[in-house]
């Protein structure tokens, strides 16, 4: 098969290079395409080109044969695992950010991170399974979420980047910013919660809770700064969380300690006596930035990730207004 030469339709206009080679083709790992950018081999318009160019309609796109040629194996010699299409759309849809080291993923309510007792979809898997689409490495996760945890994911595109940017979450030198609903309104506005956390498994599942005296053999640290950003009169609260450490559980357990528990935690008491009528029993916490060094130097990431639809709609009902406290 020769080198093709594919016309940009007019839907297609100003939409990013990378973005449209992944429509076309889906196979086409991100950083593959920046090789043969980088090598020449796909130009637009007969010149060199870079991935995050934006395409106008009618501009003819070089793209070489070798992009066809199907891929039966991984390049680690294993079979593809793969995912099916309604996954591998599923995960472009949560792409915040990317480059050739980093993806940073909008998480979904209700998907787990990672893979447990009966849980048999979750984002590492379907990571894994879309190996050819990132390089052909396996992503790795760098943090986790709680299933039911919604908002900024980062996850590392190769070994190298998954190494270097666990010691920089070792060090502290992420700043990551949570926004949640809380029931009642605490009081100072700001303040910081120490409190060292045990682990304590129950009928409902795993959860947290305060370390009693003589359990510091077994108490893990743990540091959350809090502040009170608006106020829907005396029954809740819209709060900012920042976590100094990453402990399991750690904002739902804190916000409980103090007498304000998340909305819609069914752990920790949030989805009992709902602060108004039509909000949703969902847990109403969001990781909403974070800025992290890049683990190549040279630059920051900053990503924010939009509210998940429940607590848009709580948001609403409530009267807050988002771009008023961005």
């Amino acid at each position: 098969m020769s080198v093709e030469t594919i016309t940009v339709a007019d839907g297609e206009a100003d939409m990013r290079l990378d973005r449209w080679f992944r429509a076309h083709f889906p196979d086409v790992g991100y950083t593959y395409l920046q090789k043969l950018l980088r090598s020449g081999q796909v130009r637009v318009d007969s010149k060199r080109a870079q991935a995050n160019d934006r395409l106008s309609a009618g501009s003819e796109i070089r793209v070489p044969a070798i992009i066809r040629q199907p891929k039966k194996v991984s390049p680690n010699g294993r079979p593809a695992l793969g995912v099916s299409k309604g996954d591998r759309d599923a995960i472009e849809k949560m792409i915040l950010y990317e480059d050739d080291h980093v993806l940073v993923l909008n998480k979904p309510f209700g998907l787990a991170v990672q893979g447990g007792t009966g849980t048999k979809k979750h984002i590492d898997g379907m990571l894994e399974g879309m190996a050819d689409r990132f390089g052909g490495e396996r992503p790795r996760l760098v943090h986790r979420l709680d299933r039911d945890t919604t908002g900024v994911l980062l996850v590392a595109k190769t070994r190298e980047a998954a190494a270097k940017l666990g010691r920089i979450f070792q060090t502290r030198s992420a700043a990551k910013t949570y926004w949640a609903l809380v029931k009642g309104v605490p009081k100072p506005p700001q303040g910081k919660v120490e409190a060292a956390l045990v682990k304590a498994s129950g009928p409902d599942g795993d959860r947290v809770r305060k370390a009693k005296p003589g359990e510091q053999d077994v108490a893990m640290h743990a540091t959350t700064h809090y502040s009170v950003i608006d106020r829907a009169a005396h029954k809740a609260a819209w709060v900012s969380l920042k976590p100094v450490t990453g402990r399991q559980h750690q904002l739902r357990a804190h916000m409980h300690l103090i007498g304000h528990p998340i909305v819609g935690d069914n752990k920790y008491e949030g989805d009992v006596h709902m602060p108004a009528e039509n909000i949703e029993k969902k847990l109403h916490l969001h990781a909403r930035r974070l800025v992290i060094p890049h683990p190549k130097g040279g630059k920051i990431i900053d990503v924010t990730a939009p509210l998940p639809a429940h607590m848009a709609a709580s948001w609403e009902l409530l009267g807050f207004d988002i771009g008023k406290f961005e």
